[in-house]
């Protein structure tokens, strides 16, 4: 059973929008921000990552950040870029990139369902981050950027969307990378009151992105109940906001490797061992060369690609983590030949989403910062649903979820 129920939403006015929307705050740095919403004011950059209003040397974990952005967020509301909805509400939001939509509900989700794990991690969490979005939450009284919540499909749900859909939207732009945003104000209470049902007869939620926003939303829910020992489980900090979109609708992206150095190897005996787990293939096609299927990788080294296939018998293929391309790459080549034990903690290897493209990696390798960079065929819905399911963890870095919703479109008042 899946909790979803509707909320009085804080949202900008429908002329600025597009201006107020932006990207998640942890996809970008707090410089490539600052170019972000250079001639913006309105930019929820400027609650999201407030530290861009501040002097460039500020701790980014500093209180004063979390008072900006709390100051921030209230200076926006009182000159009406924002207000709040009288009463509670669903929203439906799609999202249209390269001919793919992916349309989902926005909607309050319970921290219980989070905390019984009802609502599935595949992630684990890094505590200083957690720390940063607790601040944030807690500085802003406010969930301010959606958790990314999927669910397998069902069709009832699907239906009463589509007819949602045919009704004239709140929210229409196309944003400065040409994905387009459009949003349905879901007014009437039968509606609501249907879809909230529809949903209790899901099994589970599953998080998609935002491990950190979940997990802070949910400590902050619980600072709150300690706060109020005489609590009802009715109120606000109760639940955090979500975007909730079916699995049929979800596009993951490949989530690449790059590395510093060889390890101490030259190039042949690198090579030499990498041939021991893996098919090795000089590439001679244009261009770079994108994995196909599952068990391929492509490899990047002294200007040229390789193709890489895992050899028979190599890898774990029927447990759900050990049999992630991922996973194999990390066991056979990563871990025993390049001494990343620990690719969270690790700073000789670095992750570049696939959103970038395979041209990203060459040029890191060629600027001489790196040297080998690995192309990865993408985690599916499937392998993460699998995971979660079975309670289990995936590797760092083994999703990209493109596109990827907006923040300042939504945001959830904890009282």
């Amino acid at each position: 059973m899946a909790i979803v129920r509707p909320f009085r939403a804080v949202r900008p006015i429908k002329e600025l929008a597009s201006k107020v929307a932006a990207l998640p705050y942890d996809v970008m740095s707090s410089d490539e921000a600052r170019e972000m919403v250079k001639g913006n004011p309105y930019s929820f950059l400027h609650i999201d990552k407030s530290e861009i209003d501040l002097p460039e040397d500020i701790d980014l974990y500093d209180q004063s950040v979390y008072r900006k952005a709390n100051s921030n967020l209230q200076e926006m509301i009182s000159n009406g870029v924002f207000f709040q909805e009288k009463k509670a509400k669903i929203y439906i939001y799609r999202i249209i990139s390269k001919g793919r939509a992916q349309t989902g509900i926005v909607a309050c989700t319970s921290i219980d369902e989070y905390l019984n794990d009802s609502i599935k991690k595949h992630e684990f969490t890094r505590p200083n981050k957690e720390i940063d979005r607790i601040n944030h939450v807690d500085h802003c009284d406010a969930n301010t950027g959606p958790i990314f919540l999927t669910y397998k499909n069902k069709k009832e749900i699907d239906d009463m969307v589509l007819e949602i859909i045919k009704t004239p939207p709140e929210y229409d732009f196309i944003a400065e990378d040409e994905i387009t945003h459009t949003v349905w104000v879901v007014k009437e209470d039968e509606i609501i009151e249907k879809l909230c049902a529809l949903f209790q007869s899901v099994n589970s939620l599953y998080i998609a992105d935002g491990h950190h926003r979940c997990a802070s939303a949910a400590k902050v829910g619980q600072m709150r109940r300690e706060e109020n020992p005489s609590y009802t489980g009715e109120e606000e900090f109760n639940f955090f906001l979500s975007v909730i979109f079916p699995e049929k609708d979800l596009y993951i992206m490949d989530y690449n490797r790059i590395v510093k150095d060889l390890n101490g190897l030259s190039k042949q005996e690198f090579l030499q061992k990498v041939s021991e787990k893996f098919k090795v293939k000089e590439f001679t096609g244009e261009g770079p060369y994108k994995p196909s299927s599952k068990g391929t990788y492509g490899m990047y080294l002294n200007g040229k690609w390789y193709q890489l296939e895992i050899k028979d018998g190599i890898g774990h293929l029927t447990h759900p983590v050990e049999s992630l391309d991922v996973s194999i790459l990390q066991n056979n080549l990563l871990y025993p030949i390049l001494g990343i034990e620990d690719p969270r903690i690790d700073e000789r290897i670095d992750f570049i989403g696939g959103i970038r493209g395979l041209e990203a990696l060459r040029k890191k390798v060629d600027g001489g910062k790196m040297k080998v960079a690995f192309s990865m065929y993408p985690t599916t819905i499937e392998e993460l649903m699998n995971i979660a399911d079975a309670g289990e963890v995936m590797p760092p870095k083994s999703t990209w979820f493109e596109p990827k919703p907006r923040s300042g479109l939504f945001i959830h008042k904890l009282k």
